[in-house]
């Protein structure tokens, strides 16, 4: 079988985060995704942050009706949620999946140029858990988000080369 017979779409990708401020400068900030939505939870106490790469003039509809159908119905989104008060814990918080036992590996950003994103990174502190001239697997990287969570760093004409 071929094509998506059901109109499904891959839409969002959630990870738990321990403080919204070092998360969002990491994914907004450094990484150039756009915050499409939050929402707070007071009675349950948590928040959730919904960001996207969004292209450079593209529309994202202001109603929050419309917002919301503009979120849920594309593709690469990532839901961060925040249970309040764990950016005061000490220490991690939460399994990034690549300890033992392993379990969620990673999420995937594909960049223009791996070198210069990497170059960049280097710059701003970030953790690398692999650089793209390390190792068997030459030409991309491995990046840790704020709560250690994995964003491979891959280049498509590169992955298409091999």
């Amino acid at each position: 079988m071929t094509g998506n017979p059901h109109g499904y779409t891959f839409n969002h990708t959630m990870l738990r985060i321990k403080d919204p401020e070092p998360s969002l400068a990491f994914y907004r900030d450094l990484l150039g995704m756009t915050l499409l939505r939050q929402l707070d939870f007071p009675e349950a106490e948590f928040s959730l942050y919904f960001l996207a790469f969004v292209e450079e003039g593209e529309a994202i509809p202001t109603d929050d009706a419309g917002v919301r159908e503009y979120l849920f119905s594309r593709s690469g989104v990532l839901e961060l949620t925040h249970n309040w008060g764990t950016e005061k814990e000490s220490g991690p918080t939460y399994h990034n999946g690549n300890a033992e036992p392993r379990g969620f590996g990673h999420i995937a950003l594909a960049v223009p140029d791996v070198h210069a994103a990497c170059e960049r990174f280097n710059e701003a502190g970030v953790e690398f858990v692999k650089r793209p001239d390390e190792g068997r697997m030459k030409g991309l990287a491995f990046i840790a988000d704020p709560d250690g969570y994995w964003v491979e760093v891959l280049s498509a004409r590169r992955m298409a080369e091999q």
